[in-house]
């Protein structure tokens, strides 16, 4: 086993097949970015660094807030993504948004220090999440301010369909040392993500819970074999699991066709201290 730095994710955040079923997926973390940018009470003229920025959607969201003479930096380990989110940010005309390839666990970004710190359900995926939330505090100026959402528990959110598949997926390597589980609810107990933000060196730590319901087209929430096959299923067992996803997610279904999708997600909030080494 490696002990470089999220070598498993950087692994799956450049594979197209890992890609494209984010993309699929999108509409749901969408959903919440207006909740997320008001906890972080943006203001005209701040530097914005958005963690974990996907495909871009949120960094130009608070590039808009902050303009004009705002400037928002979006950072993700994923090229493919990154390149999409200039795209975006270019077809938009957001000219005081710009990206860059990164794992924020690690990395040392110019453009700084920043006034606030953002992350769309970017954080959950650090294999030390203490020394990637310090080394984000580390990119604030003195009393900067951090807002991210994640998840709330996967029993909450039951449009997530890997508890069906999971009998049919092999096994999770335990964390090898110093390391820490990572996955979309990594976060998700309360007390544990408070711990994580306080040993990191953040002060003022609060959390918000929040429940939504967004109604989704039957791609946006399905797993297809491809993503399947990525997830480990063999293909003597591909039948099973998709048979086992789709019993899952049939009480989800709607009249029209569509599906209803709970989203369970909390919003923490803190400040770093006053000084920062």
């Amino acid at each position: 086993m490696s002990d470089a730095p999220n070598e498993a994710q950087l692994r799956q955040w450049n594979d197209e097949v890992r890609i494209t079923a984010w993309l699929r997926r999108e509409p749901l973390t969408a959903a919440v970015t207006a909740t997320l940018l008001a906890h972080a009470q943006l203001a005209s003229g701040e530097r914005v660094l958005d963690v974990g920025c996907g495909g871009g959607r949120t960094t130009i969201a608070a590039a808009r807030q902050i303009a004009p003479e705002g400037e928002a930096l979006g950072a993700d380990i994923s090229g493919p993504l990154a390149r999409l989110a200039r795209e975006r940010a270019g077809s938009a005309g957001v000219t005081n948004a710009r990206f860059t390839v990164a794992d924020m666990q690690t990395a040392r970004l110019d453009g700084g220090p920043f006034d606030v710190a953002v992350s769309q359900f970017g954080v959950m995926f650090f294999d030390e999440s203490v020394t990637a939330l310090a080394n984000i505090r580390a990119h604030l100026r003195p009393g900067g301010r951090l807002a991210f959402v994640c998840w709330q528990a996967v029993d909450d959110n039951p449009w997530f369909p890997d508890s069906a598949i999971r009998p049919f997926v092999p096994p999770v390597p335990a964390p090898g040392p110093g390391k820490n589980a990572t996955g979309p609810f990594t976060l998700a107990d309360p007390q544990y993500t408070t711990g994580v933000l306080a040993a990191a060196g953040w002060t003022a730590i609060d959390r918000t819970p929040y429940y939504q319901n967004v109604i989704v087209e039957r791609e946006v929430i399905a797993y297809g074999d491809d993503y399947l096959r990525f997830l480990g299923v063999g293909e003597d067992r591909l039948a099973e699991a998709h048979a086992a996803g789709e019993r899952h997610l049939a009480s989800l279904q709607r009249p029209d066709g569509r599906y209803d999708a709970p989203l369970a997600f909390q919003v923490f909030t803190a400040r770093s201290a006053d000084l920062v080494p």
